[in-house]
């Protein structure tokens, strides 16, 4: 048995999380957490979870000027575009990726409710950008094993979690050797 091969025996759908093997190449993916918010025929779309900005909401939406919460790169395809995970039930039009989790929705009520602090800004995720692949392209990706699928996304993990160590606990989560993977080093030179 090799240590470091394992069988996605979880698909990949909405409402799941990749997470990025411990040595993907990728800059743009290196140990990241990717919520999935899209996953079907015309091919997949996701958020990074644990890839923080150095922009805060208010710096760069002016009609959310007084939020002052961090903004996340979502991922590289279309970092122009602002998008949004949340905790708000009432939203019209969001789109439900899990119990308690959701994806956009009105944009005008949105802004309404923060300014009458309906809601509070740790209910929301911004996010530049976003984690696409084309029509069989992370299917291509999970045979070579460059992702591990999570069924255990929670409103905790997404809200709550220290970007810093998301990754880790992510890992540490689906237990077994994935809790041996979450403590290898960045970089094994450095071990």
């Amino acid at each position: 048995m090799d240590f470091f091969k394992y069988a996605n025996k979880i698909s990949p759908q909405r409402g799941r999380l990749l997470l990025s093997e411990p040595y993907l190449a990728d800059p743009n993916f290196e140990r990241t957490t990717v919520l999935l918010t899209e996953h079907n025929d015309t091919g997949t779309v996701g958020f990074i979870l644990n890839k923080p900005s150095d922009s805060r909401v208010g710096e760069i939406m002016e009609d959310l000027k007084g939020l002052d919460s961090r903004i996340f790169i979502g991922g590289p395809v279309e970092q122009d575009t602002l998008h949004y995970i949340h905790r708000i039930a009432t939203l019209d039009d969001a789109i439900e990726i899990q119990p308690g989790l959701f994806w956009g929705g009105n944009f005008d009520q949105l802004i309404s409710m923060v300014d009458t602090h309906q809601v509070l800004f740790t209910d929301i995720k911004f996010f530049l950008g976003y984690s696409g692949w084309s029509p069989g392209q992370l299917d291509e990706e999970l045979k070579i094993e460059s992702w591990i699928v999570s069924d255990l996304a929670s409103e905790q993990l997404v809200f709550e979690t220290d970007p810093e160590q998301m990754w880790k606990q992510a890992m540490r989560d689906l237990g077994g050797r994935f809790t041996v993977y979450s403590n290898y080093p960045a970089d094994p030179r450095m071990n």
